[in-house]
């Protein structure tokens, strides 16, 4: 039987030791942004030849740690539907399930190949929505609206053309934006998550905040409508390959790094808490501690 000083000493101990062990977060996902692969030389800072070796050794690091899935947000390919052939296999070889985000040079791809582009990357459409854990993740769309992102002469193109010359005239031809339809999607699935105390992140290709030449044309409406919802804690995107970060109204905008442009390598663990989002970058990405508003 043990004595009282001895039990209190254990309990001291056991106490002891549960502070200094870590808080497990209820689950982590990797995030790539812009891999961008062409079978073209080099064209500094693109350095296309390093992204097959990047994306391999990526894949081995995130296979050693736990993670929900992966996500890829955007310009995995720099140009060419064969490119894909080339990345696509080591993305497969991963353990882990994969996400896909569409980025403007998904499209740099023969016209009649545009339709079956989120079918060769395994997307169920789009923009579409999961859910892991107490999280609503969704995937969205900014080629929705661009003068690209649909066949030449299709109505959406032909949309998209127009919304550019008559709205955002100023924008960049590289970029583009939401549609309508989608973003009463967002609306209505961000409704639902509130209503059920959900968090959510929203994937994007596209910035839209801080202000900067590669954010999406409506950046402005986009974030009007997802700061009224509480739910939403996260905007994650690529594109811009310098990175970028901000907060408004309590929502993380986090610009990951590229892939491409560095002779070291750029990606990121995201670790989910109740309270914070806690980012560990490897190579140039750096590491940040997001808490939840």
């Amino acid at each position: 039987m043990r004595t009282p000083i001895l039990l209190a000493a254990l309990l001291a101990s056991i106490a002891t030791a549960s502070a200094e062990t870590p808080a497990r977060p209820d689950f982590s996902i990797g995030a790539i942004a812009d891999a961008q692969f062409a079978a073209e030389p080099d064209a500094p800072p693109r350095l296309y030849h390093t992204a097959p070796g990047k994306l391999t050794a990526a894949v081995a690091d995130f296979d050693r740690q736990k993670l929900a899935f992966v996500v890829h947000l955007g310009d995995f390919i720099d140009k060419d539907w064969a490119s894909f052939d080339t990345m696509l296999p080591i993305a497969h070889k991963s353990r882990h399930p994969w996400h896909f985000v569409l980025g403007n040079h998904e499209f740099a791809i023969p016209e009649a190949r545009k339709p079956e582009l989120p079918a060769r990357l395994g997307m169920p459409a789009r923009y579409y929505a999961f859910t892991q854990g107490d999280w609503r993740f969704l995937v969205t769309d900014g080629n929705d609206l661009s003068t690209y992102g649909w066949p030449e002469g299709s109505p959406e193109q032909r949309a998209g053309v127009a919304a550019h010359d008559t709205l955002y005239p100023a924008k960049p031809t590289w970029d583009g934006g939401l549609g309508e339809a989608q973003m009463r999607w967002i609306e209505a699935q961000l409704t639902e998550a509130d209503k059920k105390g959900q968090k959510v992140a929203l994937l994007c290709h596209f910035p839209v905040f801080p202000e900067n030449k590669h954010n999406l044309w409506n950046a402005e409406a986009v974030m009007a409508l997802i700061e009224r919802h509480p739910s939403v804690k996260l905007w994650l995107d690529g594109h811009n390959h310098e990175g970028n970060y901000g907060v408004h109204a309590g929502v993380h905008y986090l610009n990951l790094k590229a892939m491409l442009d560095t002779d070291d390598t750029a990606y990121s663990r995201l670790d989910f808490f109740k309270d914070r989002i806690e980012l560990h970058g490897t190579g140039r990405e750096a590491d940040r501690v997001m808490p939840l508003r």
